[in-house]
């Protein structure tokens, strides 16, 4: 009896061990690919956010005006309740920039305004920084008309917001980037660059840590050249100092999202001198690696009726997915973007 006894203890610890042997073999890793989080980009949260960004309410967004404070205010609280900090070393979520600042170029009477930040701190290079950048500034009232902004830049305003919520998400489950990231809300892009400049002037983190800047302005619509179809983004400056971050472009395209990549801007010569015109010139002419991502102009740019109404969100969510997977690239690639040319200007 006791010999039956202990061989049929003998028996079942065998076959619980080899059960449970079997068991762990047979559970998955989780895939913590950068699919994942390029997931949590979502079309309805892009809408939410937009419909708030470019109502009537923040009144045309004008520089250093009550509603474009009124939509600063908005971004930071969604950025709290989604548990992304303001930057190491900031205090709050603005960087301030004096009225004197905005008026020494042009003297338009611009009132006191403000960028607006958020980071997600690197795991492994936290000193290294990549810039996520757009303008939520606008051109505010004009003749009794509300000028709202949706494409301009209400679009690259909530792409920024729900990139950060989606590195947010990755670092809160172990998958946060090796580089620290960056998102800057530029103020006074309107007037002239002057937000991008006061950071470039007067930079929280080195420019000479800072990585890359992607830089978002107008990624909602469709422009005539492509009335077929809005699976198209133009990329300006990505081959201009560097050309990892040109490979890096390409790459991640071809790998997630198959937009069509359009260069037609991308000649410093065009007439357009788009390259010029938005954040990421401060950045490039620093001699950081920049690119811009850019849908193109259409009849309703800079006029009352960009409005949200005419956003084409599943183009929306799909660029800022692939502006997401450049961004990824860069902050956890192992090395840092070799900058191999010199002609950022």
């Amino acid at each position: 009896m006791i010999r039956k006894t202990i061989a049929l203890l003998l028996f079942s610890f065998a076959f619980l061990n080899c059960s449970s042997q079997k068991a762990v073999v047979a559970v998955k890793p989780v895939d913590h690919s950068k699919n994942n989080y390029i997931d949590i980009i979502s079309r309805e949260s892009l809408k939410q956010n937009l419909e708030i960004i470019a109502s009537d309410g923040m009144e045309g967004r004008d520089t250093g005006s009550e509603g474009q404070k009124k939509a600063g205010r908005y971004i930071i609280d969604w950025y709290i309740s989604h548990g992304v900090s303001f930057p190491k070393g900031a205090t709050n979520y603005y960087q301030h920039i004096p009225a004197a600042f905005l008026n020494a170029k042009y003297n338009e009477n611009l009132p006191d305004s403000e960028n607006i930040w958020a980071f997600i701190e690197g795991s492994e290079k936290p000193d290294e920084i990549v810039i996520i950048s757009a303008h939520y500034d606008h051109v505010g009232i004009n003749k009794g008309e509300i000028y709202n902004g949706a494409d301009d830049d209400g679009s690259g305003t909530v792409a920024i917001m729900e990139i950060a919520a989606a590195f947010q998400k990755a670092k809160d489950e172990g998958h946060g980037p090796k580089r620290s990231v960056l998102i800057l809300h530029m103020t006074g892009e309107e007037n002239g660059l002057h937000g991008s400049r006061y950071y470039s002037e007067n930079p929280l983190f080195p420019l000479a840590n800072t990585v890359a800047d992607v830089n978002i302005d107008m990624i909602g619509r469709r422009d005539p050249f492509h009335e077929d179809s809005n699976n198209y983004i133009y990329l300006i400056g990505s081959d201009y100092l560097s050309t990892d971050l040109f490979n890096v472009c390409e790459e991640v395209n071809k790998k997630y999202n198959l937009l069509t990549l359009d260069y037609k801007y991308n000649d410093k010569k065009d007439p357009n001198r788009f390259y010029y015109r938005s954040d990421h010139y401060n950045f490039a002419k620093n001699g950081i690696p920049s690119v811009f991502l850019f849908n193109g102009t259409h009849k309703d740019y800079h006029k009352a009726t960009d409005e949200v109404t005419k956003i084409e969100f599943d183009a929306l969510t799909k660029r800022t997915q692939y502006a997401f997977a450049i961004a990824w690239e860069i902050a956890n690639r192992k090395d840092k973007l070799i900058v191999d040319k010199t002609d950022g200007r």
